[in-house]
């Protein structure tokens, strides 16, 4: 049985990222990955795809952009180059095509088995993502036969849908933008908005996220969080990855998509929508000008503000029998599969529970999660900080492991 000082399961950037901070304390480890590097740039993003974040914060630990577009937005295939680039520099120790199987706690340390054998470590890091497995939810079972439904990972482009409209469940940066790529597309698409974050592409000639980043916004510690649990199931921000182009619910009921509020049901065949739609959109408009204003308030000047979100007479039923919709997407979010974690640290939602990626079992990390340090922590560039602060404090574990040895030797 092989053996490591720390077991990293998952070579996405967070991986990786920790794969760099451990050899940089010249910590003994591997990484285990299931396919390749990178393997959900590679198999589960559509076409047309690209990171929310410009180019400049495309930063990991020892690695920063240095491209010719740094205003630009790097596609899933250059995502993917990209972390294979990284990975190679750094010599990160990837194990790949090696899928675990169960992780356990045995001898004061972890037994981490795989199909390509058992390893022993007395540290392992969840770093298998919070993006897994979509989660749908229960009452697409209702939906009748003959309409096609699909996930935003399994979904490549529009022609791989039957022709006719579609129904997109869930405005949040997936849903936005697949709503957006199928009405250009030329089909009528209907949009089932619940609650979700409005965010310009662009506030006073810059990027939303300079002024994030600069205003020290996207730094806010989980442990400064007013509400955490909350702020970790906030949805993503409404944005994509073009330069300039604000795709809200106003540019998109603009362009003919018609939007209805959140999918409250399925009877007998017909879909049933919420009628909260104004109020979950004064919301998020509201949250959006208490946002602008922190940012003005860093800036020393007021900037421009937004017209609020027009829903007009959104319907409250849509009968899926009448042909009008040939498809669904279900972009309504991912949870992760953890099926194989044989430790005690999960919450009743299945879900790791920890303070800022430490859990309550001693030398057990998780990484890559909403809010898991900062409010960054889920876009590539949250990486770097929450994996250093990890690795110190796994250092401090090692330490203290070997200190018990030597009194215990003596």
């Amino acid at each position: 049985m092989p053996s490591t000082t720390t077991v990293i399961i998952g070579a996405g950037h967070c991986g990786l990222a920790m794969s760099h901070c451990l050899a940089a304390r010249s910590i003994d480890h591997v990484v285990l990955e299931r396919a390749e590097v990178a393997n959900s740039w590679r198999t589960q993003r559509w076409d047309s795809l690209r990171l929310l974040t410009p180019n400049w914060m495309t930063r990991l630990p020892g690695y920063r952009y240095r491209g010719a577009d740094p205003d630009g937005y790097l596609s899933a295939r250059e995502v993917t180059a990209m972390l294979e680039g990284y990975a190679d520099a750094s010599a990160a120790p990837v194990l790949t095509g090696t899928t675990v199987t169960s992780v356990r706690a045995a001898g004061g340390g972890y037994i981490v088995r795989t199909d390509r054998g058992i390893w022993r470590a007395p540290t392992v890091v969840l770093a298998c993502g919070a993006a897994t497995i979509p989660a749908v939810p229960a009452l697409a079972r209702l939906v009748p036969a003959g309409i096609t439904s699909v996930t935003p990972v399994g979904y490549r482009n529009p022609g791989e849908l039957p022709p006719g409209g579609v129904l997109v469940v869930g405005a949040s940066a997936s849903g936005i933008q697949l709503a957006d790529e199928l009405h250009r597309s030329g089909r009528p698409v209907t949009l089932a908005v619940g609650e979700h974050v409005r965010m310009p592409r662009t506030y006073r000639g810059r990027d939303i996220l300079w002024w994030l980043d600069a205003a020290g916004v996207l730094d806010q510690r989980y442990d400064e969080a007013d509400d955490l649990v909350r702020a970790r199931n906030v949805p993503s921000m409404q944005l994509v990855g073009s330069p300039g182009r604000t795709v809200d619910l106003n540019a998109l009921s603009s362009a003919g998509v018609r939007l209805a509020g959140r999918l409250a049901g399925i009877a007998g065949g017909v879909a049933q929508f919420s009628g909260s739609l104004p109020n979950v959109c004064a919301l998020a408009d509201l949250k959006l000008g208490r946002l602008l204003n922190t940012i003005d308030a860093w800036a020393g000047t007021a900037g421009e503000r937004f017209a609020p979100t027009a829903v007009g007479s959104p319907p409250l039923g849509l009968d899926l029998r009448s042909g009008e919709i040939a498809a669904i997407v279900w972009a309504t979010g991912y949870r992760p599969d953890l099926s194989w974690l044989d430790v005690p640290v999960l919450d009743r939602r299945g879900r790791v529970a920890h303070d800022g990626g430490v859990t309550a079992c001693p030398g057990l990390y998780l990484i890559g999660m909403p809010f898991l340090r900062r409010r960054k922590s889920s876009l590539i560039d949250g990486a770097a900080d929450d994996a250093a602060e990890l690795t110190t404090h796994l250092a401090g574990h090692l330490d203290a492991l070997a200190g018990r040895r030597e009194r215990s030797a003596s």
